[in-house]
């Protein structure tokens, strides 16, 4: 079984792509950069922690339209512009897991985004 996942309340694909796709148990979310859903911009251009919020948020509508949680989280892939924001950004990915509940993680710095994003942030879940 595969189904595309859509919310409204994260942003339109930039490209061809699904936000997400659920195949049997396990759900692959697109990485998320920091845009409003809404506007299709950023809320802030050079600001880390507030792209890190909007990400975290995006990949909270994905979750929800899938009837899913942080909990349902089991690997993400963290995409860093400067790894000097790591503890920035690792302090809001952090906030939405449960203590000793974390998923399995990387993060690299790369040297461009999509968008010139600061940071981007993909999940892979299973229900």
């Amino acid at each position: 079984m595969r189904k595309i996942i859509y919310s409204e309340n994260a942003p339109k694909p930039i490209g061809p792509y699904s936000q997400a796709v659920q195949a049997g148990n396990t759900f692959y979310f697109s990485g998320q950069i920091g845009l409003d859903p809404k506007t299709g911009s950023f809320d802030s251009e050079t600001d880390v922690e507030v792209q890190s919020k909007r990400v975290m948020s995006n990949i909270a509508a994905l979750l929800e339209e899938a009837g899913l949680d942080w909990n349902h989280v089991v690997k993400t892939s963290i995409f860093l512009k400067d790894m000097n924001d790591f503890p920035k950004v690792n302090a809001i990915y952090g906030s939405v897991f449960s203590e000793g509940n974390y998923p399995a993680r990387e993060t690299v710095q790369v040297s461009r985004l999509p968008k010139d994003a600061l940071v981007e942030i993909s999940v892979v879940c299973v229900k």
